[in-house]
């Protein structure tokens, strides 16, 4: 007799070892299955196998209750396919289904290649707003990756992008502290080009220094972990396992079915109160002046 325990223990250490054993001989059951690299989690292996889901989202419109992200265009890759390589498919796509595309990309760090972003740029017209990596270089007139000054050490700002001539503009910063005792104040323009070419990520069509681009990383590039927890969580996908391509494609279309059907239901929610509100429970207010006042 065996006890259910260790029943379970022998099934989980079999799976995993038939997991590890697939992973060395990189011969998977599934059809193009890959080796893939995730997010390293403490007690997590860096690898898994199987399929991966990228979907370009469009933020539709502020919400109060939460944030509308709509899936646009949706692929199913084996797990090693690169991410970046279907930003400008995704693209494509939009300009021949609706003759429309989204003019701002937020993306994570896969999208941080200069050619990616110089073929959004000169193409489509798109600026792909990434953060910079720890390890790559600054360019002048950046001192930091979200600051920019002139070599007299007067803080800059960004003030428009001259499509025609592919330059950004840039100005004095106020309060200009700097200018009053400079020795080339006499001959400075106050005003600065510099070519969007010259770094796609710190300028681009968007330069990272820029209050628009600021407010992109950091309030809205976290909505990527929200949407895609959402997906794999409380969608369901994380805790699937299919031994098909075309299955986890179809799996795939019916979670952004599901994406849009909350965001349907979200916009479309009634504002009108249920008939037993008044006798649903509530949480107090603590309104200790008003209940003070009864007393009296």
């Amino acid at each position: 007799m065996v006890p259910c325990g260790g029943l379970d223990r022998r099934h989980r250490l079999g799976g995993r070892l038939r997991r590890l054993q697939k992973k060395e001989t990189q011969s998977y059951t599934a059809h193009r299955a890959a080796l893939g690299q995730r997010t390293f989690k403490t007690g997590q292996s860096r690898w898994y196998v199987g399929y991966k889901k990228h979907t370009l989202r469009l933020w539709w419109r502020e919400h109060p209750e939460s944030v509308l992200l709509v899936p646009l265009v949706t692929w199913v890759t084996p797990a090693n396919f690169f991410d970046g390589a279907l930003l400008a498919p995704s693209l494509r796509y939009c300009q021949q289904r609706w003759q429309w595309w989204p003019k701002i990309v937020v993306a994570d760090m896969s999208y941080l290649g200069a050619e990616l972003k110089a073929l959004c740029r000169t193409r489509w017209n798109v600026a792909v707003v990434t953060r910079l990596r720890s390890d790559m270089k600054l360019v002048d007139p950046y001192v930091a990756w979200n600051r920019v000054q002139c070599h007299q050490g007067q803080a800059l700002r960004w003030l428009e992008y001259a499509p025609r001539e592919g330059q950004h503009w840039f100005g004095v910063a106020e309060p200009a502290q700097c200018c009053s005792r400079c020795w080339e104040a006499s001959v400075c323009p106050r005003q600065f080009a510099f070519a969007a070419s010259q770094h796609e990520t710190l300028f681009g069509l968007l330069p990272l220094a820029s209050l628009p681009a600021q407010r992109l990383i950091e309030q809205v590039r976290p909505w990527i972990e929200a949407a895609q927890s959402y997906e794999k969580n409380q969608l369901g996908l994380n805790a699937a396992f299919l031994n098909s391509l075309q299955l986890a494609w179809c799996l795939g279309l019916f979670a952004d079915a599901g994406v849009l059907l909350r965001v349907h239901a979200l916009l479309h929610k009634s504002t009108a109160r249920p008939p037993l509100h008044e006798l649903a429970p509530h949480q107090s207010q603590f309104n200790f002046d008003a209940m003070d006042r009864q007393k009296l």
